[in-house]
């Protein structure tokens, strides 16, 4: 089993959780889930903060589902590119966008973000804190 699947029961779980809510995130959640690993099959996912979180060397992406939408967290967001405005949150690094409906998904550019997140992740090798010596 390659190491993109290893936390497929957790992530499994959390979805199992949000179809027993009966909601429209459910389908965000499954869709923005299925567009971010469609991006490179160097990604894996897993549980974290109450989400899935996307990772491909170093966290990149995460999705979030609060009560009123659904969030796609970009850990290093304010590095993007965003002619339009449309990311979210005035951080030193993050930025978000928030999700209600499906046809947000084309009308954020959600495939176009991801891409580019991605991209800035893996062209920037995760640093090493140095060792302490003596």
């Amino acid at each position: 089993m390659s190491d993109r699947f290893l936390n497929t029961d957790k992530v499994d779980d959390l979805l199992d959780t949000l179809f027993l809510q009966e909601d429209v995130r459910v389908d965000l959640v499954s869709r923005l889930r299925g567009l971010v690993l469609a991006a490179d099959p160097s990604i894996c996912e897993e549980v974290k903060y109450g989400g899935i979180l996307f990772s491909a060397g170093s966290p990149f992406c995460g999705i979030f589902s609060h009560p009123r939408h659904v969030m796609l967290e970009f850990s290093r967001g304010a590095e993007l590119a965003d002619p339009d405005h449309l990311l979210e949150g005035d951080g030193k690094k993050r930025r978000h966008l928030k999700l209600t409906v499906p046809t947000d998904l084309k009308r954020k550019k959600v495939r176009e973000f991801v891409l580019q997140a991605l991209a800035a992740t893996v062209a920037v090798p995760r640093q090493r804190k140095p060792r302490r010596t003596g």
